[in-house]
Order: C-alpha cells, then structure tokens, then sequence
C-alpha cells in the first residue's frame, strides 16, 4: 500500500505538540475519499450490465467462435486447394481453337459412366472441363461427376459431388457449418453465429466507453505502447483489434445466419412476405403447340442430343459467360439454363428452353431480382470468399485470423485478472458484479426487455441460451445471499 504525501486529512499537531481531539477523531474515522462513488458511477447501470453479458458471452461462446474461425479460415482457401487435389480433373492440359459438340461430351461421359439419370451439365471453357452430372438413388442429394475435356472428348476422371463441390470442398463446407455431423452439428454454427454480432457490437460499445473523457482517434484505433504488459496491454490489443475487425464481423455473422437452421428458416419466411424470395423460370411448357402437345400427353423421355440446340437458344438470348443447363426429368418441361458467375458482377440470369422448337419460353434476369434477394446473393458469396476471388479471400483469411487473436486475447485478460495474493488466490479472474439492471432506468429496463424477447425469437439460438443463463444467473444468486445471511443473535 502507497501513502499519498498530500493526503488532506492528516491533522496539524496542537500546541502541545500532541493531536488535538478533533483530529484524533479524524484519525480514528477519516473522511471517505471519492474513489469508490468514481468507481461505483463507472460500473453501474448500462456499463455494468454490458460489461457482464459481454463476459459470459466471451466465455461461453468463444469456444464455439474460435471452431468456426478455423474451420472457416480453411474453407476459405478451397479453390486453390481443389486446383491441388483435383488439378487432372477440373482443368485439361492443353486448350483447344474449338469444343467439341456438348452432346459428344455428354455420349463420352454416359460411356464412362452408363448408369444414374443426367440431371445437369456445365460446358467447360478455356482450361476448365466439361461437368457432368448423374443422380444416383443412393447418394441422396450427392451427385457423381463426369469430367470431360471440351476438344478431345476423352474423359479425365470422376468424383462424388454436392452442388458441384469437390469431395473436399465438401468436406470442409460440412465442416465449417455443422462439424460433419449432420443436422445436430448445425446447432454449433447458428450458435457462434447468433451471439458473434452482440459480442462485437458490446465490445466496440465498452471500449468506447472506457476512452470517456480521453476519447481520441489514435487512442480507439491503436494500442496502448505505455503499456508493457499486464492486463491493460492485453485489453487493448483485444479492443483495438476488435473495432478494426467489426465491420467484417458484422457482415459474417448476419450472411451466416441466412441460411442457419432456425434463424435462417425465419429469414426465410421474412423474405416471402416481403415478396423478397428469389425468383425462378417457369419450367411448364403450354400445350398449344402441337409438338409440345403431343409430348404432353406421353411423357417421353429426354433426348441429350438437344443440348446442343438448347445452349445455343440460350446463347442466342444473350445468355453469357459460365452456366448450368439442367436436363429435365420428362418431354413435357424445358430444359433451364442459368448463369454460375460468382464474381462481381455476379451473374445470376435463367432461362427456360423448349427443346422441341430451341426457343426461349420464359426468362428471368439478375437485374430483375428484388433487391433483398440481391443482397442476400451478395452476402452469400462475400461470406465463401467467391465475390471478388483473391482480395475476397484475403480479407476473409485476415478476418478468421484476427478473430482467433482476439479470443485468444480474450481468456488471457481473464488469466491475468485473477487473484495472486495468497488469502485470495484463484485460478481465473472474477466476473463483473451481479445485479447491474438495478441501476437502469425503468424505461430503459423495459424496452430492453421487450427488445431482447423480439431478437430472442428471430434468433432462437440467441435467445434461448440467453434465457438459460439468466435463470441460471438468479438461482446462484439467489442460493449465495441465502448463504451470507447471518443468523439474527
């Protein structure tokens, strides 16, 4: 303990040269210093109540957090890993002044591989081969893929598909959104996703607030260097990161939730009511022509030898750059044609072809979207690092990596904060006080209430979790005051 040299309440010696009575009873009782009304203004209310959510949500939900960081750090670099791995079966050794008809490739790859139903084909251009895909009764929604090379028709190899992605960029999307076990495992990623945004969103609000009187730019965008270690040094490494991270964080948490089990179902049912959905060509071809009614009426099967006809409408229709032409199960629908362009711009046009006449029955361009479909598009691809190639995954991979720091940084705060002494020595550091919300304003407590039941139902793996710690929370409450009573004497 340090002695102030100009402490106010040391009393003067009286004429005797001993202290007077009135300033042995100073002595004995001294006037309480300001420190601790400073102190309890600083942790009361709001700051208090923020400051512990933001505690147990770091320890709870950063496990889960720092999964997802990794897992999505690795995804993210997938494209250059398929390359590696399945070089010989996506790209062809040498390109050609030519491809050769689309049915041809399609003949090679049935020959290679006579059972499944052609369900899908993706003409390869430039280095890139000719996809081909069947469906299989026992893959379920798993394809197997026939890769062809465009100018010679030889086949260069075959894998089991989901959606076109490798085996391994399979492996690790599974492993990113549900650890690869299935339905259960989607619940850790709606998780770390749901609570991700109040985690940023409550750090950047009390590290602004800890900069209150002393608020400067270089002090909230850059670390503390006076500090040479300890907790404070810590802290600010966590925060400063943090705030430059929590833009990027933001974006992640909400396109990851898109498409989550819960909060993405209610996303979901937002945008239909929104009349937000994306939309899609209408595949039904009218019986007034007489090609299209004979067909009707039989169900024929399809002819793969109309892909060629079909591509060609569609090209013709100014349909460009990398698509999809799905085959339809029967004669009596069109064959669909969609643009696969992921990079911005993201090109997303469809159409319907009769193959019967090659002529374009319906249409649906990107433009046309609404614009939250657009949006969600958009984010969607942000989120897999396809929008803008490299620099897209480059600030993912920064993103991912600077999540881990700040985790990291995170539980060694806690490490540092713990008790040393050894009457009250403890292996972690203590949590923020209980009972903050009784220092908030009425108003304030409602609306927060009322606030917290709207987002909890959005996002159930929000709010559910929220609502098991604070019962939980009041019981040990509850079960400690019981025990400090003292027996009345």
């Amino acid at each position: 303990m340090s002695v102030s040299s100009d402490a106010p309440d040391v009393p003067e010696p009286g004429p005797s040269g001993t202290a007077t009575a009135a300033g042995v009873a100073s002595i004995e009782k001294p006037r309480a210093v300001p420190e601790p009304s400073i102190q309890a203004r600083r942790t009361g209310g709001f700051g208090a109540l923020l400051t512990r959510l933001h505690f147990y949500a770091g320890v709870l939900v950063a496990p889960f957090l720092l999964v997802a960081a990794v897992t999505g750090l690795l995804y993210t670099f997938t494209p250059q890993f398929d390359h590696l791995v399945y070089g010989k079966e996506l790209t062809v050794a040498h390109t050609g002044d030519s491809a050769r008809p689309l049915a041809q490739q399609v003949a090679a790859a049935r020959a290679e591989h006579p059972t499944g139903t052609l369900i899908a084909v993706r003409p390869g251009s430039g280095d890139g081969t000719t996809q081909v895909d069947f469906s299989l009764p026992e893959l379920g929604e798993k394809t197997h893929t026939v890769y062809v090379d465009p100018y010679t028709g030889k086949v260069r190899g075959q894998l089991t598909t989901w959606y076109a992605e490798t085996p391994l960029t399979t492996w690790l999307d599974a492993l990113h959104r549900n650890l690869n076990l299935g339905v259960p495992g989607r619940y850790y990623s709606e998780f770390a996703a749901s609570w991700l945004w109040v985690l940023v969103l409550g750090g950047v609000a009390l590290w602004w607030r800890r900069q209150r009187g002393t608020r400067t730019g270089r002090r909230l965008l850059l670390p503390d260097r006076a500090a040479k270690k300890g907790v404070r040094r810590t802290r600010s490494w966590h925060a400063v990161t943090g705030l430059w991270l929590a833009a990027g964080l933001l974006v992640l948490s909400a396109t990851g939730m898109t498409w989550s089990r819960y909060a993405g179902a209610h996303f979901g049912e937002a945008l239909d009511a929104l009349s937000s959905h994306t939309p899609s060509v209408s595949t039904s071809l009218s019986t007034d022509s007489g090609a299209t009614k004979a067909a009707s009426g039989t169900g024929k099967s399809v002819d793969p030898n109309e892909i060629d006809g079909v591509l060609k409408a569609a090209r013709a229709d100014n349909l460009s750059g990398p698509v999809e032409i799905a085959v339809p199960a029967d004669g009596t629908t069109a064959w669909t044609v969609t643009q696969t362009r992921n990079l911005w711009p993201v090109g997303r046009d469809s159409l319907a072809v009769d193959a019967t006449t090659d002529t374009v029955v319906d249409r649906v361009d990107f433009a046309d979207w609404p614009l939250l479909s657009k949006l969600t598009r958009w984010g969607i691809n942000a989120h897999m690092g396809t929008l803008f190639g490299l620099a897209n995954q480059l600030v993912l991979a920064t993103l991912a990596t600077g999540l881990i720091c700040v985790i990291v940084w995170g539980y060694r705060m806690w490490w540092q904060r713990r008790p040393t002494r050894a009457d009250r020595r403890a292996p972690l550091g203590a949590p923020p006080v209980r009972g903050a919300w009784r220092g908030m304003p009425s108003w304030g407590l409602a609306a927060g209430v009322l606030a917290l039941i709207a987002v909890g139902w959005a996002l159930p793996l929000f709010g559910i979790p929220l609502a098991v710690f604070l019962a939980v929370d009041i019981a040990v409450g509850a079960v400690r005051r019981r025990r400090t009573v003292t027996p009345a004497s």
